[in-house]
């Protein structure tokens, strides 16, 4: 059963092809499931047991230039908030991190929340920064941005009640470790593969992208110790697991299945 090895080896879960079993149920006609119910599944199942941590797939470097240089911070965090079973973890924090490189735009339009000249951030688990100048290199490209943090948000609320809307996740740059990730997507670009013109057959619709390998994520530092049993929840990215190829020399996860979920259940 390779397609049953292949979702093993993803990461799907023993729980979540049974629930996908008793959904779908039992029918002596030939017929086609939405593979989103699959899905749902899959995201019911992991939001009980993924523990969350913070990986930062396309890095850009954050300076926060009023931050102690040398000083090392470990902030709590909670391993599952579906859990309270699930405890917490220590997160190394400095002057120097790194995040999502989407979570920056200089021209920010009506309704950004997260990293823009002058705007205020909460980051996860940590401190409000504020985004003060971007620094670019010769080809004017956003290499990295100078920020201020506010020492008195740690945790991320402040004794003022100031509100801040936009926060994003990070990854300490002195303690990130590099992980390969390997995101995958449909395998084929229609829902019915074996929908093809006259003389073709289902191998035209198979999707080139269907497997996207992102060699230099940058990750917190508790995935080094990951098993193959374990599943996680990039925070807002969606689930993963470790790859059979997983080892300390070499990090290797795979995507499980996407945050978002457009199926919408009986």
């Amino acid at each position: 059963m390779p397609s049953i090895a292949g979702m093993r080896r993803r990461g799907y879960t023993p729980e979540a092809m049974k629930l996908f079993c008793e959904k779908i149920g039992l029918s002596k006609a030939s017929s086609v499931v939405d593979i989103e119910l699959l899905n749902f599944c899959l995201r019911d199942d992991l939001n009980k047991c993924s523990k969350r941590v913070m990986v930062v797939l396309d890095s850009l470097e954050i300076v926060i230039e009023n931050y102690p240089e040398g000083q090392v911070e470990y902030l709590d965090a909670d391993n599952n908030p579906e859990d309270e079973n699930a405890g917490k973890r220590q997160i190394p924090f400095s002057k120097v991190i790194y995040i999502e490189k989407e979570d920056f735009v200089e021209n920010a339009p009506k309704n950004w929340f997260r990293f823009t000249v002058g705007a205020e951030v909460r980051l996860k688990h940590a401190y409000y920064v504020t985004c003060k100048e971007v620094v670019k290199d010769s080809d004017g490209n956003v290499v990295r941005l100078i920020c201020t943090y506010d020492p008195n948000s740690r945790g991320g609320w402040t004794n003022d009640g100031r509100k801040v809307k936009g926060t994003s996740h990070w990854v300490s740059k002195e303690h990130a470790i590099d992980i390969e990730v390997r995101i995958y997507e449909h395998l084929f670009i229609k829902p019915d593969p074996m929908e093809v013109e006259e003389g073709e057959d289902y191998t035209a619709n198979l999707n080139p992208d269907s497997l996207k390998i992102l060699p230099k994520c940058k990750a917190e530092p508790s995935l080094i110790d990951s098993h193959i049993k374990e599943r996680f929840q990039f925070l807002r990215q969606g689930y993963f697991c470790p790859d059979y190829e997983f080892s300390k020399q070499k990090p290797v996860f795979n995507m499980i299945v996407r945050l978002k979920d457009s199926y919408k259940p009986n």
